[in-house]
């Protein structure tokens, strides 16, 4: 497994479980590849309305290297790149379970508005 850059000195554990985290899409991305197990790099753009290129490829490269998202290069023409959930960035995600669902709540309380991932990734 590589090893990621980050590493402390935290203060608690709850410091450096969002030192691994910490950027607005990587939680996403822990989702969608959650929940479609294997996705090219347009798949996931699509899938995460907003998020540009160039911050896609940052937060894959630094979940790569913190051993969460593995990368496979098929030797094809064009070379198909898929990228999935590694045990630990499964892990990962079923940590932040509860804080999912702590945010619906919260999305349900305020009123807030929620993105329709289907309906934006094909406008």
């Amino acid at each position: 497994m590589a090893r990621g850059s980050r590493r402390g000195p935290y203060i608690c554990g709850i410091d450096a479980g969002l030192d691994v985290v910490s950027g607005k899409w990587k939680g996403l991305i822990l989702w969608e590849l959650d929940a479609h197990r294997v996705r090219r790099f347009a798949e996931l753009r699509r899938g995460l309305p907003g998020v540009s290129e160039k911050m896609l490829t940052q937060h894959l490269r630094e979940m790569e290297q913190d051993g969460l998202v593995e990368r496979e290069v098929y030797a094809e023409v064009p070379p198909r790149v898929e990228y999935s959930l590694t045990e630990h960035g499964r892990t990962l995600n079923q940590a932040l379970g509860p804080l999912g669902a702590w945010g619906v709540d919260r999305i349900c309380r305020e009123g807030s508005e929620k993105v329709d991932v289907a309906e934006a990734s094909h406008s």
